[in-house]
């Protein structure tokens, strides 16, 4: 057994698609239109083109109890999910640089190094350096 697709709830599709390659750098792997203007949209990472995909999933607009569980985890600053990386202090540089904005620093916590940013779609999400 393996992860191949890991989904991402977001508020707008087109929105999301373009911070997470353009700002994030994530690369586009697939783009299917479905129902009602929605699309199955998938990135992958530069480093793993064929590794785990991730899934902009438009959840929020058409399933009230993800829109609530999104809406619940943003106002507690919980993240949706990480990302790993190797140096954060160079990955929040960078993206500050470009306009994202973080509402936690890097920071050491025990073995690892962490910065959350909001990724403009609904969602908290966590970089991660193991130290």
């Amino acid at each position: 057994m393996k992860i191949s697709i890991i989904s991402i709830p977001v508020r707008d599709q087109e929105k999301a698609l373009k911070f997470y390659t353009e700002k994030l750098g994530f690369i586009k792997k697939l783009d299917l239109p479905l129902e009602g203007g929605n699309r199955w949209l998938t990135l992958v990472s530069k480093e793993a083109q064929d590794g785990p995909e991730i899934l902009l999933e438009p959840a929020p607009l058409h399933f009230e109890p993800s829109k609530v569980y999104q809406e619940a985890l943003l106002e507690a600053g919980i993240p949706y999910t990480q990302f790993d990386v190797e140096d954060v202090q160079i990955e929040y540089d960078r993206l500050s640089k470009l306009g994202v904005e973080f509402s936690m620093e890097p920071m050491e916590m025990g073995t690892v190094k962490v910065a959350v940013f909001y990724d403009t779609c609904g969602n908290n999400i966590q970089l991660v350096e193991k130290i």
